[in-house]
């Protein structure tokens, strides 16, 4: 287990527990996100910012953002999913890995009735994905669109129940609503979005996102990085969020929001 820090519990002023100290099986952690809808897809957000908004460092990706505090709610909300969708070129910048849970966390996962395997879904319009991610024994999960150049190669190369066409209104673009559908229908409905910016806007444009889990970093960067999330255009209406959680450790910020569905 890596040297993981305290967390101090700010809001809500009646949570039951002020201080979370680090602990293996992080049950404290575990129960505070466990909750959710008990049917359907329960999708929850998790990216991290600096305090003046940028959602990476000059390098252009989320590591050099992160430490410490950020990786041990990280790594609790990915012990509580079925499954963590991220966009093709987040997983590109990233060097998304197949994904495990750290095998303190399994006990937990297994109790709420987790599988034991935690799938890695990965939307790609045009199918094209690093030889590193496909050329493993435990390949993601690729949504795409009927008219992607590569969907014969992908089904041939890591089965045709990996592949899910998940098209919709737009000709050439994955659809959102298509995608959170086609994850419940196997089964996987706790789903941890984990960007790009692009993919996390689409979702959220889509009215499919139920909380939004951001940590604040206390840097500033300045340079042209986008934020958390990236439209051409405004979302309409500006989504509401209330707070449900608030912790800190050494500076860094660590929010809960349940964002206000449209349908709702």
């Amino acid at each position: 287990m890596p040297d993981l820090p305290a967390l101090d519990v700010l809001l809500p002023l009646d949570a039951p527990v002020r201080h979370l100290a680090p602990r293996g099986d992080e049950a404290e952690l575990v129960a505070m996100f466990a909750d959710g809808p008990g049917t359907g897809a329960h999708v929850r957000a998790n990216m991290v910012s600096t305090v003046d908004g940028a959602a990476t460092g000059a390098n252009r990706v989320s590591g050099s953002i992160n430490g410490p505090a950020d990786l041990r709610v990280f790594r609790v909300l990915r012990a509580l999913a079925d499954v963590v969708l991220v966009g093709a070129g987040t997983a590109r910048a990233e060097r998304y890995p197949p994904l495990d849970v750290p095998p303190e966390l399994r006990a937990a996962r297994r109790t709420l009735g987790r599988p034991d395997a935690l799938e890695l879904a990965i939307v790609t319009a045009g199918g094209e994905l690093p030889d590193s991610l496909l050329d493993t024994d435990r390949p993601p999960l690729v949504l795409t669109t009927g008219s992607a150049p590569s969907l014969g190669g992908l089904r041939a190369r890591i089965g045709a129940d990996r592949v899910i066409v998940a098209d919709g209104g737009v000709p050439g673009a994955v659809d959102p609503r298509a995608v959170v559908a086609a994850l419940a229908e196997r089964g996987l409905t706790h789903i941890l979005a984990e960007g790009g910016p692009t993919l996390l806007a689409q979702l959220v444009d889509a009215d499919l996102v139920d909380e939004l889990c951001l940590t604040w970093s206390p840097q500033l960067v300045g340079g042209p990085a986008g934020r958390v999330t990236h439209l051409p255009t405004w979302l309409e209406p500006a989504r509401a969020l209330t707070l449900r959680h608030l912790l800190h450790a050494d500076g860094v910020l660590l929010g809960r929001w349940q964002v206000a569905r449209l349908g709702a």
